[in-house]
Order: structure tokens, then sequence, then C-alpha cells
């Protein structure tokens, strides 16, 4: 995992002692918004999604956290409660880490600490952009958006193009640029009328990356 590359062997093995495993269930609430921040989070297996909702009730996806990658950080470090919520998107295999426990281990530990905070700078990022797109732009332009968000993360090159490593939904992509799944229908399918994504046993495939980026902000 990305943030523990800084340490050395010794101290990954005094790190391990302190982690949990964790089997979770599909669409298994793992904390919602106002919990308190008990535990950071990361990601063996599977895949977590964060949430807010709109003022309307809808679900808007914040972002969607693979394996690899930490989530809860912001309020376990800050001590504020959790300001959204964390659901399972499939059966997933988490690790845990206690919020006394990191706290002790951010300062034995200095190099831990940095690799944290500038995750937590990029999530920030990643989170303020994703935000500004759901209010300013379009939706056919915070679809293409997000698709290049996706590929650049977690992607691989096919003959048919860019293949999106993950199996989103209409519903998915609804819920991540804040609109209703008949848009996300609709949106989509006029992206591949154009020529400009395909779908691929379940995974969507950019076929003009350059198209894309010429409809997105």
């Amino acid at each position: 995992m990305e943030i523990f590359q800084g340490l050395s062997e010794e101290e990954l093995q005094e790190l391990q002692a302190y982690l949990q495993p964790l089997e979770v269930k599909k669409k298994e609430v793992l904390f919602s918004e106002g919990d308190p921040p008990e535990w950071l989070y990361l990601v063996l297996r599977g895949r977590v999604k964060i949430t807010k909702l709109s003022q309307e009730g809808k679900e808007v996806i914040l972002e969607v956290v693979r394996p690899g990658e930490p989530f809860g950080a912001v309020a376990v470090l800050k001590g504020f409660p959790y300001p959204a919520n964390a659901v399972a998107m499939e059966d997933a295999q988490l690790l845990r880490l206690a919020r006394a426990d990191l706290l002790r281990l951010l300062d034995r530990f200095p190099s831990l600490l940095q690799s944290v905070l500038g995750h937590l700078g990029e999530r920030l990022r990643d989170s303020h952009e994703m935000l500004k797109s759901i209010a300013l732009e379009k939706v056919h332009a915070r679809v293409a958006a997000l698709l290049l968000k996706l590929a650049e993360k977690t992607s691989t090159k096919t003959p048919q193009g860019l293949r999106i490593d993950l199996k989103l939904t209409k519903q998915d992509i609804a819920e991540m640029v804040g609109t209703t799944v008949e848009t996300s229908i609709r949106t989509m399918s006029a992206l591949k009328r154009q020529g400009l994504v395909a779908e691929q046993q379940g995974y969507i495939v950019i076929r003009d990356p350059e198209g894309l980026r010429r409809l997105a902000p």
C-alpha cells in the first residue's frame, strides 16, 4: 500500500500488530455521516464508495476507494465525526486501524505521517474538483470528466481502447456525477453513438480519449 511505502521492514512488522482484518458484504455500511471517527480503513479486496446525500435526498458518490487505498483518514486525524458515508460496493476485505493506535504510530514514524498527509491532500483536491463539477458543469461534461479520471486511476489498454477496470452500473455513474439514472443512460448512449466509448463484458471502454477531453470541463 502506497501510504506504507516509506516504512522500513521493522516498522512494517510493528505496524502489522495493530491492523485488524475485516470482511464486509456488498451494501454493508462501514460508517455513516456523523459517526465518531473510531477507525482508519484500508481496502485489500473489493471496492468501497464514499457518499453524501444532496439537498434533494439523492445519493452522490464522492469517491470509489480501490484496493490499496485508505479511507476515513480526515476524520480520524482531525477528531471530528465522519463527514460522509462509507458503503461496500461489493463483498470486500479490509484492514482497520484504531484512531488511538494510528495517532501513536504517526508520532513514532514521521515518514508515515508525511505519506498520510500527502494522500489527504490528493483526496481533498479530488473531492473539491468533483463537487465543483457537479455544481457548474453539464451532465455530459461531468460524465466525460469522470470516465477520464477513472481511466487515469485504473485502466488497461485493449485493441478496442482504454478499458476502465471497474464494473460500473448506470446507477453508479449517476450517483458519481449527481444526476438521475435515466439521464446517465441517455448520456452514455449518446457517447456510444458518437464513438467515444463502448461497453465490453460489463466494462466501459474509452475509444476516443481526445474526444472525451473536448467534452470534459
